[in-house]
């Protein structure tokens, strides 16, 4: 018995771009321990596994060390594989049943927005060591439930951070997102994140990230709206809109391979 396999280029327009994750659509339900052997064979920061129960999909994320309980790209990359190649209705929008609750997917013409439940950040201390290990000086430093968010004085200081990935990991953080406003262009803001705690140095682009940065980047340029740039080395870029307690994140994505999992 086989299982087909996908692997996509997520929040981006041209393939070996943006964030790749592999995609599995199955008849049932799997054995978490197949699940995450496969996540750790794809050797990607995401594998997801979905299959179909009703109108629904039940949907799961595994990096190549755990689940995780939300992942943008992979829910991107489940999304395009489902109206590219599974023949879903591209005006019938997909739902998602995950451990974050039901997730959205509607196809806006050559863009897929989903929503996400925002994760806004509050103003704290950082713990010892952090901003050592990431060697940036803050604007601001806020954390949510889990994750935290710093701004530093602008894109081009994002695009210089060079962390200590051995450093990170050692700490009580589980990711952390530096992130800086854009001066000029329609890109508002950019960022970067790492979660060397998870598995994960450095994130090309990602969905979850920005469930963070746009209730932030909302309230501090007063827009509802936003447009943002991940400017890891492969790069990539989501449009965001905010919807009360929801974060919509649209972004492209692009098929790079199809295979069989023996």
């Amino acid at each position: 018995m086989t299982q087909t396999i996908v692997q996509v280029d997520s929040f981006t327009d041209r393939r070996f771009a943006g964030n790749p994750a592999a995609v599995c659509i199955m008849e049932s339900a799997a054995n978490e321990g197949w699940m995450q052997d496969v996540a750790r064979e794809m050797n990607l920061s995401e594998t997801a596994f979905l299959f179909p129960k009703g109108d629904e999909y039940h949907l799961r994320w595994f990096t190549p060390l755990v689940e995780v309980d939300l992942c943008g790209h992979a829910t991107l990359a489940s999304a395009h594989v489902l109206f590219e190649d599974h023949g879903h209705p591209p005006d019938k929008p997909i739902r998602f049943v995950t451990r974050s609750g039901v997730i959205t997917a509607k196809k806006k013409g050559d863009w897929i927005e989903f929503d996400f439940p925002a994760s806004p950040v509050n103003e704290t201390t950082p713990p010892g060591g952090l901003l050592e290990a990431l060697g940036v000086v803050p604007k601001f430093v806020g954390k949510s439930q889990t994750d935290y968010l710093i701004e530093v004085e602008s894109d081009s200081a994002v695009r210089e951070v060079q962390p200590n990935f051995g450093s990170l990991a050692s700490l009580p953080v589980q990711s952390v997102t530096v992130t800086g406003r854009n001066s000029k262009g329609e890109i508002d803001f950019t960022s970067r994140f790492f979660a060397p705690a998870i598995g994960i140095d450095e994130d090309p682009v990602t969905g979850f990230a920005h469930t963070l940065l746009a209730p932030y980047w909302s309230q501090v340029l007063g827009k509802k709206e936003l447009e943002a740039y991940q400017a890891s080395a492969r790069g990539g870029v989501l449009r965001l809109r905010l919807e009360g307690d929801r974060v919509c994140i649209a972004g492209q994505a692009i098929i790079v391979l199809r295979g069989e999992l023996v």
